[in-house]
């Protein structure tokens, strides 16, 4: 699988459009991928987040489920 399995293109979403995707949902049925740099992610996250720094995400795709949406910022 390549990184385009895990992602769709999607148009960019404002804060207000995630946060209205997630309300409600299981984080189960999602994938929430942070990609800042550890100590960004150490000074605040969204709960449930997973960090997966941008310059190692494709070699750590494992970690996603590739058949549930994914959110990254």
């Amino acid at each position: 699988m390549g990184i385009l399995d895990y992602f769709k293109p999607v148009s960019t979403w404002p804060a207000e459009k995630v946060r209205e995707f997630l309300r409600g949902k299981n984080p189960q049925e999602y994938n929430l991928v942070d990609v800042r740099q550890p100590q960004e992610y150490e000074a605040g996250h969204l709960p449930g987040a997973q960090l997966i720094p941008l310059g190692e995400l494709e070699g750590r795709l494992h970690e996603l489920d590739p058949n549930k949406p994914t959110i990254a910022y």
